[in-house]
């Protein structure tokens, strides 16, 4: 009987963030002639039992996966992890306690970095068992690359239409301005009603955090005054409540706060982003648009150097609007490249050569994936992971409706407002067109929130 390819399981958690380049490293592995599922996360947990057996790309590696890599190894499927958040990241002791669990590090076949600083940090960790480690980079970027960046020409060129000139403005404070204010971590610890014993760090900070929060909302006011000839277009974190940033735009006319679409045809569109230690940054970097880092308060042990290392820094209100106005009458530009490529270069492998998205197809076919499944695991495994598989759904539907739980029905679909098949295969197309590629890849639903993308 001849073998079946290995099924490529591919949850999304945050739409707007993710979509786009998990649908790139699905055609491509598509194109080799695997079945890609790809969804909701939520969604696609409660299907993996009914899912033939393959490989589960998971973006994170926390405590809170132990009991779902658990199932999904009882259930036949490997891993294949990266960590979506270990670009920007804190020092080793903080980033190994926060995002990386030694029980379910101990369930992955395979880890895939961004690049060597975030395998260096693997492999500084004490649950690190050998697990192999690929420097294969992040589709995300692969979408900054000039062979796909204009993949967003058209979405670029209608904001710059639909706004004219204006400045962008991004802010990452979903950690003390969440959407659900209970679940602003770093704000619970500051304030110190974060349950159980809180960590000096976290607490420190979670009032780092808050510092710049309140600076950005009282610089915000006397930026749009200052620049009454642009738009000022505020993107807050896809995580991270509206509701502080459309009081400030209800007082200037020339302020807009949304969180439409993917941010990089934003990046392209604007005349300069101004952020405070935020992954645009890197990704304004890369595409060559001037990025300035407000850094209204700094400390080195809670600040990412890479985000100082690429942007142009200021540090007061004054630096902030004669930086920027500087760059938006054409006197400043972004840092050289040279001097933006040597700040990248030890954290982000795939700038150039083979995409990111290429290279982990390549660790798939390398482990055999490619030619059989994962073997079946023991009888009794697969009945306890089925059992454990639907006790779980179970819980998360009743959590579901459980207003201000983090598995809330509402957040789920803020962060995954949902994708149909016919926006999926205008994607692929636009993809395929740039890249010369993806000419018999075909899309099929599978259920809510779920489709299959398959030769």
């Amino acid at each position: 009987m001849a073998s079946s390819p290995s099924t490529i399981i591919m949850p999304v958690e945050n739409q707007v963030r993710e979509m786009d380049a998990k649908i790139l490293l699905s055609c491509v592995a598509a194109e080799r002639g695997y079945p890609v599922l790809i969804g909701s996360r939520a969604y696609i947990h409660f299907k993996t039992a009914s899912v033939p057996r393959g490989v589960y790309m998971a973006k994170s590696m926390k405590t809170r996966s132990d009991r779902m890599f658990k199932i999904l190894n009882q259930i036949g499927h490997d891993i294949l992890a990266w960590d979506e958040e270990g670009l920007l990241r804190e020092p080793d002791v903080i980033y190994h306690r926060w995002r990386l669990s030694a029980v379910a590090m101990k369930r992955i076949a395979h880890l895939t970095t961004w690049g060597e600083d975030n395998a260096r940090a693997f492999r500084a960790f004490s649950g690190y068992d050998g697990t192999p480690i690929h420097l294969t980079g992040n589709p995300r970027i692969d979408l900054l690359r000039p062979e796909l960046r204009d993949y967003y020409r058209p979405e670029s060129n209608a904001i710059r239409e639909r706004y004219g000139k204006f400045i962008l403005i991004n802010t990452n404070f979903s950690k003390v301005n969440h959407y659900y204010e209970q679940l602003g971590e770093l704000k619970q610890a500051a304030e110190g009603k974060k349950p159980g014993k809180i960590d000096p760090y976290d607490a420190g900070k979670g009032r780092h955090k808050l510092d710049i929060f309140e600076h950005f909302q009282k610089m915000l006011p006397v930026f749009c005054e200052a620049f009454p000839d642009y738009t000022v277009v505020l993107r807050p974190h896809p995580s991270e409540s509206h509701e502080t940033w459309k009081a400030i735009a209800k007082t200037h006319d020339n302020l807009v706060i949304t969180n439409e679409g993917n941010v990089h045809p934003w990046l392209m569109a604007a005349r300069v982003v101004v952020a405070n230690g935020c992954t645009t940054l890197v990704e304004s970097a890369i595409l060559g648009t001037a990025g300035v880092n407000y850094e209204p308060v700094t400390v080195d042990e809670y600040d990412f150097p890479i985000t100082r290392d690429v942007s142009r820094r200021v540090f007061t209100l004054d630096e902030l609007l004669i930086t920027v106005r500087q760059v938006v009458d054409g006197k400043l530009g972004p840092l050289d490249y040279s001097e933006r490529k040597a700040a990248l270069e030890p954290h982000i492998s795939a700038l150039e050569g083979r995409l990111a998205a290429d290279r982990i197809v390549d660790v798939l076919d390398e482990a055999g994936y490619r030619e059989q499944q994962p073997p079946a695991p023991p009888i009794a495994d697969r009945f306890s992971g089925w059992y454990q598989t639907h006790l779980r759904t179970l819980e998360k539907r009743i959590n579901m409706r459980r207003p201000g739980h983090r598995n809330n029905i509402t957040l789920h679909d803020h962060r995954y407002p949902g994708i149909t098949a016919e926006e999926m295969l205008r994607i692929i197309g636009r993809f395929g067109q740039l890249l010369n590629r993806f000419e018999s890849i075909k899309v099929k639903k599978h259920s809510r929130h779920l489709y299959w993308i398959y030769k």
